[in-house]
């Protein structure tokens, strides 16, 4: 192991065992923490934003693309943000101790299966720097120890975050080593996190598909391997279509750049004549491309080939943008759509607009995703949304969490069984 793979897994070391008292404090001391942490984000926000301008300043320089620029600026709205989810977790009851299930057996054993502490989360992410905050806050509620490791393009944003993380959880008696930020940048430290599965008990990858996929087939640990979003909105036969004008819209518009926006929309040829050419103007007002099929482009005659039609290729469905991009097939039933949602989704974000309930129930029955919508934006599935205050991820994994992740999500159980000197035969 090199001296400095050898100082990373001392310091995980320290985390662990930091993690090991967090487990045992009180939800009191864990709150005024997240409130401190707050406080501390809205007195620093001038430094924040001043590391992050630098930051910025370097990533335009080195030509990072615009999704990634978007995903890394932060203002003070976004800094607010921050500061607001540490007060909103502060505000959740508090997931360590709850008793899941209490039984007693014939024999007289008491039973009491209670929710833990995972242990330590190693989280490997880039671009935004609010992950920095939220995934902190969020385990620092739920009784784990943490280690970051960010992108180099956020790298001064978030040093300066993650000192303030650990000199305010300090301030409330709570270990700093709890936390631990990676301020190196060398990229041989990703692959020297994902051996040490002795002391990091969950790894999640936040960030591109390349990211995600590496993580998924390197990781010794258990790992959260989902995430990249290709999400769908299905416009039904029985959509109401101004409602489904402004969801579809919204579902792109909102915030272009992140993963539940949306990448594709499914028309039904009932309601294609007369809704592709009003989503189409509306697209071109927010500038979006919209890259349509074959039947799509024959609807939408005149707007086809202009600025902001194009037709589709075969990689525009299944991608996802992170982009003013869009693309559009029209579908012969709800069958055919989700057909398509198969073949190209990635069971993350997939939404229905109908007004048919029976339609409804059965688009959100048998889409299999994570998160599936009806009548509504793709762009809700986000733990703040949610009610969880925020995310450590939204996973598209089966086992062992689905959709956004919130306190419940990274913790465990473990069994208290209480005899009075049973032995077994």
């Amino acid at each position: 192991m090199t001296t400095i793979a050898q100082s990373l897994h001392d310091q995980t070391v320290a985390t662990a065992a930091a993690a090991r008292r967090l487990a045992a404090a009180s939800t009191e001391v864990k709150n005024a923490a997240l409130i401190a942490i707050a406080e501390q984000i809205e007195s620093n926000s001038a430094s924040i934003l001043r590391a992050n301008e630098q930051d910025l300043d370097a990533a335009k320089r080195d030509g990072l693309s615009f999704h990634m620029l978007d995903r890394m600026t932060l203002n003070e709205a976004r800094v607010k943000g921050m500061a607001d989810a540490a007060r909103n977790i502060a505000s959740l009851d508090d997931p360590i101790g709850e008793i899941l299930e209490h039984r007693e057996l014939p024999n007289g054993l008491d039973l009491e299966q209670v929710r833990v502490p995972l242990g330590v989360i190693g989280v490997i992410y880039e671009s935004r720097p609010n992950v920095t905050i939220d995934i902190a806050t969020l385990c620092l509620k739920s009784g784990n120890g943490v280690v970051l490791r960010g992108g180099k393009e956020c790298i001064i944003t978030n040093t300066v975050l993650a000192g303030i993380v650990k000199d305010a959880i300090e301030s409330a008696g709570i270990p700093r080593d709890v936390v631990l930020f990676i301020e190196s940048t060398d990229r041989a430290l990703v692959g020297e996190m994902l051996e040490m599965d002795d002391v990091i008990d969950l790894m999640i990858p936040r960030g591109s598909a390349d990211l995600v996929n590496f993580v998924g087939q390197n990781a010794k640990m258990p790992a959260i391997t989902g995430g990249v979003g290709v999400s769908h909105t299905y416009v039904d036969a029985s959509a109401d279509l101004n409602k489904a004008l402004a969801i579809v819209v919204n579902a792109k518009v909102q915030r272009p750049t992140v993963c539940n926006a949306l990448d594709t929309v499914l028309v039904h040829q009932g309601v294609a004549r007369d809704f592709l050419p009003r989503l189409a103007t509306e697209f071109g007002v927010h500038d979006v491309e919209l890259r349509a099929d074959g039947r799509a482009m024959s609807v939408l005659g005149a707007l086809a080939g202009g600025a902001h039609v194009s037709p589709a290729k075969s990689d525009d469905f299944g991608t996802e943008f992170l982009a003013l991009i869009a693309s559009v097939k029209i579908v012969d039933s709800i069958d055919d759509a989700f057909d398509h949602i198969v073949e190209y989704g990635s069971r993350h974000s997939e939404a229905i607009v109908a007004e048919d309930a029976e339609t409804v129930e059965r688009f959100l029955n048998e889409v299999d995703a994570g998160v599936v919508l009806a009548n509504t934006s793709t762009r809700f599935n986000d733990g703040a949304e949610f009610g969880l205050g925020a995310e450590v991820a939204i996973s598209t994994n089966k086992l062992h969490a689905r959709g956004p992740m919130g306190l419940k999500e990274i913790t465990s159980y473990k069994w208290k069984v209480r005899g009075q000197g049973q032995i077994r035969h």
